[in-house]
């Protein structure tokens, strides 16, 4: 960056899922756009089990190619456990979503999120990396920009027709007006950690996601294969459970909790930890609006659900396509207010509330899949559709009317009016 003030039509930040695709996007329409992430890249991320829906993202970003020919292991399915070990049938995706769309992957995140960085830069993105953004300019109640700080200690403004807020749990804009509410249902946190040589499943199941609840029903567990024979495993649980009482050490009580889970024991019996376990806390929020006059948020700067249903990069990528949407045709109006930038906000909020149903009804303690198909089997298409993903593509409501006769489901959340000002 050479000059005092640079200007663009549109900054990101955040190299994430959700940033790379509104950059690609917004940019392949021939606007000047800059992408700042305060990281290098390749990074680690957790969140590795994509969502067959991404496939019609992914086809748009002109990406496919390269997941195609990638060595990410092949995702047709998703199983689940009960504490006492026993299985459902898989839900393979097949099911209900014919060709190439009914496979997913299982990404290492380093290297997915750096492929898509990198068709962002292709589709005519500029990208900054080691980058910090430091704040928002609001200039007349509208965003006019960003200062940021270089590697080199030296602070610039980098002035933009419209900000996209697309970095991570961090958020500038959601912290700077105070938009974040907590799910307190799903106060949950995870502590995870990878290991290699664990029993996996062979044929189509062997990239197949696994989920675990723990014996006493107080925890869960994911189990995704990975490249190279390895294997994404982590526990969540409530904050309170999980967390605090537990002492310091994330890695006993990640030993503590697989002790309480036979079925994935004995997977992990000839497996080597190899690395040190992590811990993510409070995982599932939304903010209270999703864009204001000349700014957006996108992927987990808006919001973020419990990972039972790997839903996490699906929806970063769906808001980034979407926003990127609502900004060009906000260019192409001249209209860069909150209700234009924000004009997919109750879509993409619908959508994300279809799937937090499926989850709060996951951890009501009588669930279980076997148990609501059997009582309603017209519903297992409309369910394998949401495992897919598809809460944008086809109807899921009539799942929900009869999901409402067994389990205790949430209201859905809505989005302040695009009109009512931040505090």
């Amino acid at each position: 960056m050479k000059k005092a003030t640079d200007s663009y039509d549109v900054v990101v930040i955040g190299g994430g899922p959700a940033g790379s695709t509104v950059a690609a996007l917004v940019a392949r329409e021939g606007h000047r756009v800059l992408l700042a992430d305060r990281e290098t890249f390749p990074r680690f991320r957790i969140g590795e089990s994509l969502m067959p829906a991404t496939y019609w993202t992914f086809e748009r970003l002109g990406v496919l190619d390269r997941l195609k020919s990638s060595h990410f292991p092949r995702k047709a399915s998703v199983q689940f456990f009960s504490g006492s070990g026993r299985s459902s049938v898989p839900f393979y995706f097949s099911e209900v979503e014919k060709g190439d769309s009914a496979l997913t992957w299982q990404v290492d995140r380093a290297e997915f999120d750096e492929l898509l960085l990198d068709n962002a830069k292709e589709s005519g993105a500029e990208i900054l990396l080691g980058v910090n953004v430091r704040d928002v300019i609001l200039e007349g109640g509208r965003a006019a920009g960003v200062r940021v700080e270089l590697p080199d200690g030296d602070r610039r403004r980098i002035d933009a027709r419209v900000v996209v807020d697309a970095s991570g749990q961090s958020s500038v804009l959601a912290r700077k007006f105070d938009l974040r509410t907590i799910d307190p249902k799903l106060h949950h946190s995870a502590i995870y950690s990878r290991y290699g040589g664990a029993v996996r499943d062979e044929g189509i199941d062997e990239g197949a996601t696994l989920i675990f609840w723990t014996a006493e029903h107080k925890s869960w567990f994911w189990f995704i294969p990975l490249p190279g024979n390895v294997v994404s495993v982590g526990v969540v649980g409530p904050v309170e459970y999980l967390i605090r009482g537990r002492g310091a050490d994330p890695q006993a009580v990640l030993d503590e909790e697989l002790d309480r889970c036979s079925a994935l024991q004995e997977r992990l019996k000839p497996a080597r930890r190899l690395e040190e376990a992590r811990v993510i806390r409070d995982f599932s929020y939304i903010s209270k609006r999703i864009a204001g006059d000349g700014w957006v948020l996108a992927g987990d700067a808006f919001g973020f659900l419990d990972p039972v249903y790997s839903t996490g990069v699906f929806f970063a990528l769906t808001s980034g396509e979407l926003a990127a949407d609502s900004i060009l045709q906000a260019f192409e109006k001249h209209d860069l207010s909150a209700a234009a930038l924000g004009a997919h906000g109750d879509r993409y909020l619908a959508g994300m509330e279809a799937m937090r149903r499926l989850v709060y009804a996951y951890y009501d303690r009588d669930f279980s899949f076997p148990k609501f198909l059997q009582r309603f089997p017209d519903c297992r298409d409309a369910l394998v559709n949401l495992l897919i993903g598809n809460v944008f593509r086809r109807p899921v409501e009539g799942l929900f009317e009869s999901m409402a006769e067994m389990y205790d489901l949430p209201e859905p959340r809505r989005l302040q009016p695009p009109d009512e000002k931040p505090a």
